[in-house]
C-alpha cells in the first residue's frame, strides 16, 4: 500500500533525481535484496565506486530524500539524488587518448620504464584536436589507464578521471570491442605469412584456446594482408595476443591497437593525444 502522507520538502541541496528502473517483483513475504550504495551508483552509470564514497562523504547524495552514509544499503528501487556540485565535478574530468609508443608502460612506472601519461603534456596535443578543452595540470590528477597496452605494443590507449568511462571499459560486465593489427612470422615465413600458416590454426585463434587454465572467448581474426592479422577481443588478459600466437606457431613482430568500441585511433601520430570529443561514445 502507498503512503498516503504528503510528498516530502525538496532537499536543501539542489540536485538531480535518478530514474530507477523497475525492480524485479518479489516474492511474497521476502525482504528486497539490497547492495551497497557505492555498487548501485555505479551500477546506474552515475560515477565509479570511489567516486560514490567521495560525493557521499561531501554530502552530494541522498537517498529517498534523507542524507546518504558511507556504506549504506539500498534496496534496488530507492531514490538517488546527486547534487549540482557532483555533476559540475563530474564535467570537469577529461579523458584523453594517446597513441602509445613502444617502450612506454601503461600504469605506474616499471623497471626503468616510464608510464605512458607523461607524455600527457601541451606540448604533445595533437594539432588537431578540435576539444575546447582547455589544458591544465589538474586534469593530470587520477589520470589513469582503462586498460592496457603492452610495452612493446603501440596505439590507442584511454587514460581518464572518470570513473563511469574506466567502469565502461574495463569493469567486470563489459563487453567493449578492442581492435589490433598484428603483424606476424610463421617460421622462417615472414613475407607471405598467410599461405604458409594452417587454417585450422587460424580457426584456433578464434575459438579454442586457452591461458591461465581458462578458455578464451570467441575472437574474430582474419588476414588484413599475407603479413598482418587483425584481432577483435572482447577481453584483455595480460599480453593475450601474443601469448595466443604463441599457441599456434605465430611470433608477434608489430601489435597496434586501433580501435576501443567505437572510437578509432584514426590519424594521430605516435607520441601524441587529444581529448575525448564531447559527442564520441565507447
Amino acid at each position: 500500500m502507498q503512503d498516503p502522507s504528503p510528498p516530502k520538502a525538496k532537499p536543501e541541496v539542489p540536485g538531480t533525481a535518478v530514474r530507477i528502473p523497475k525492480a524485479p517483483a518479489l516474492i511474497p513475504g521476502s525482504a528486497p535484496a539490497t547492495v551497497r550504495l557505492n555498487k548501485r551508483m555505479a551500477e546506474l552509470g552515475l560515477c565509479s565506486r570511489r567516486e560514490a564514497d567521495d560525493w557521499i562523504a561531501r554530502g552530494w547524495v541522498r537517498v529517498n530524500g534523507a542524507p546518504a552514509v558511507m556504506g549504506q544499503p539500498v534496496a534496488a528501487d530507492a531514490r538517488i539524488e546527486v547534487a549540482r556540485q557532483a555533476e559540475q565535478q563530474q564535467r570537469q574530468q577529461v579523458t584523453i587518448l594517446i597513441n602509445k609508443p613502444v617502450g612506454y608502460v601503461s600504469g605506474q612506472a616499471e623497471d626503468g620504464h616510464e608510464p605512458a601519461v607523461v607524455l600527457v603534456q601541451p606540448q604533445n596535443r595533437w594539432r588537431e584536436c578540435n576539444s575546447r578543452m582547455r589544458w591544465g595540470f589538474e586534469q593530470l590528477r587520477g589520470l589513469a589507464p582503462a586498460g592496457r597496452l603492452d610495452i612493446d605494443s603501440i596505439g590507442l590507449l584511454v587514460l581518464t578521471q572518470d570513473g563511469r568511462v574506466a567502469r565502461q571499459l574495463i569493469g567486470e560486465d563489459s563487453e567493449i570491442e578492442k581492435e589490433y593489427l598484428v603483424r606476424v612470422s610463421y617460421g622462417a615465413e615472414t613475407i607471405n605469412v598467410q599461405a604458409a600458416f594452417p587454417r585450422e590454426k587460424l580457426a584456433l585463434l578464434c575459438h579454442g584456446l586457452s591461458l591461465d587454465g581458462q578458455a578464451l572467448l570467441p575472437a574474430q581474426v582474419e588476414w588484413q594482408n599475407p603479413e598482418q592479422l587483425r584481432f577483435v577481443l572482447r577481453e584483455g588478459k595480460k599480453r593475450q595476443i601474443r601469448r595466443m600466437c604463441e599457441q599456434v606457431g605465430l611470433f608477434v613482430t608489430g601489435l597496434k591497437r586501433v580501435r576501443i568500441g567505437r572510437v578509432n585511433l584514426g590519424h594521430l601520430p605516435i607520441g601524441q593525444w587529444r581529448y575525448l570529443a564531447p559527442h564520441e561514445r565507447f
